[in-house]
């Protein structure tokens, strides 16, 4: 069994993939036994030949390997694919670190992870914090999502969020290691022993919620999932898929982000607590418009509740 396997998947990301190779290359502290794999994910630009480019302009040599998926079948495919490529080019390896391509690790990021998880024996799953390059932290942590989570995170309105608290699906993260149900799979690294156990990324999900079905998985397997503050990451919010991105316009949310809502809450939760989780959404979806057109404020993503019947409810 070979050491870590770090998988990045690139799609139409090409300079901020080249930037996040070149963070890893440049930590001092990275494990000596680290393997960077970047999967290229069918990118309608030809970004694999500006990778090969790139892998000799920069002297990657062996420290890198590409692989060239035929065509984008989605993050978890993706990830998947290039886990089963480093298996068979390396062995099977001890931890797998899954990083976005719109990140740079902080020097010895990687190996606080590894460290950690080496240290914690129930611990089979652990997050980086996330921040802005100036070193604000992002939300990265975070609570397995239900009925009241639903609610308090559409709504947006002060007394419902005291009230809901604790069931805020992003919990205040204290500055030391912490057990928590999720961690972003910006930078999530993961023990073999816990994909010998409830299998790689469920490729179902083309996008979003892959993680949070992950970690949920590894939980009711045994395995317990951490914040582990210390492997410190930037994070370029939503610069790889534009869903996310922090800008004055409001994007219009793809259907597969609505498609995986939904896989989540059936798969894991029933057609009814998936209804129950629907109509939470939809009642604080309503409380959050009718307090916009009170004050006259217009920062509502476009046709969100009309994307929203259709890809969850009339599923067309």
């Amino acid at each position: 069994m070979t050491g870590i396997a770090v998988i990045i998947l690139n799609y139409d990301a090409l300079d901020l993939t080249i930037d996040c190779v070149d963070s890893l290359i440049e930590d001092s502290l990275l494990p000596k036994d680290t393997r960077i794999v970047v999967a290229d994910n069918a990118s309608p630009s030809q970004d694999m030949k500006s990778l090969r480019e790139a892998a000799i302009e920069r002297d990657w040599g062996d420290r890198v390997t590409l692989v060239e998926h035929s065509e984008n079948r989605g993050f978890s495919a993706g990830n998947n694919g290039a886990i089963e490529v480093a298996d068979a080019l390396f062995g099977p390896s001890r931890l797998y670190l899954l990083l976005n391509p719109d990140t740079r690790v902080r020097t010895g990021a990687v190996a606080r992870l590894a460290t950690f998880l080496d240290e914690n024996p129930n611990a089979g799953i652990a997050g980086s914090r996330l921040e802005d390059p100036d070193g604000t932290p992002q939300a990265c942590a975070f609570r397995f999502p239900g009925v009241a989570s639903e609610l308090e995170s559409t709504i947006r309105v002060g007394p419902f969020t005291r009230l809901l608290e604790n069931w805020r699906v992003a919990p205040d993260m204290p500055d030391r290691p912490s057990r928590i149900d999720w961690v972003s799979g910006a930078s999530l690294m993961v023990k073999r022993e816990v994909v010998e156990a409830v299998g790689l990324l469920d490729e179902a999900y083309f996008l979003y919620y892959e993680e949070l079905d992950f970690c949920l998985r590894a939980s009711k397997a045994g395995f317990e999932c951490w914040h582990v503050p210390e492997s410190r990451v930037v994070h370029l919010v939503g610069q790889s898929t534009n869903v996310t991105k922090r800008d004055a316009a409001a994007r219009r949310r793809p259907a597969y982000w609505f498609h995986s809502r939904r896989r989540y809450f059936v798969k894991h939760h029933g057609q009814f607590y998936a209804l129950l989780a629907d109509l939470a959404w939809l009642a604080g979806q309503a409380g959050f418009r009718l307090r916009q057109l009170a004050s006259s404020r217009s920062r509502s993503e476009p046709r969100l509740l009309t994307d929203f019947m259709r890809h969850s409810w009339l599923k067309v």
